[in-house]
């Protein structure tokens, strides 16, 4: 049983990272400013669902 709360911890925190990485992307395609890049990756999905729901045709490459 340990075995399968230390594979859900594992995967929780490489979610965490991937978002954070995906979100200072999405940043600096936007804004191009490592400032605002470091705010997206703290708040990171949830600056993910705000890139996607506020983009527009130029951010559509």
């Amino acid at each position: 049983m340990a075995h399968i709360v230390y594979h859900t911890n594992t995967v929780a925190q490489t979610g965490i990272g991937i978002g954070s990485a995906l979100a200072i992307v999405c940043s600096w395609q936007r804004n191009q400013s490592i400032l605002w890049g470091i705010l997206a990756g703290v708040f990171s999905w949830f600056y993910i669902i705000y890139f996607a729901a506020t983009r527009g045709p130029g951010d559509r490459k």
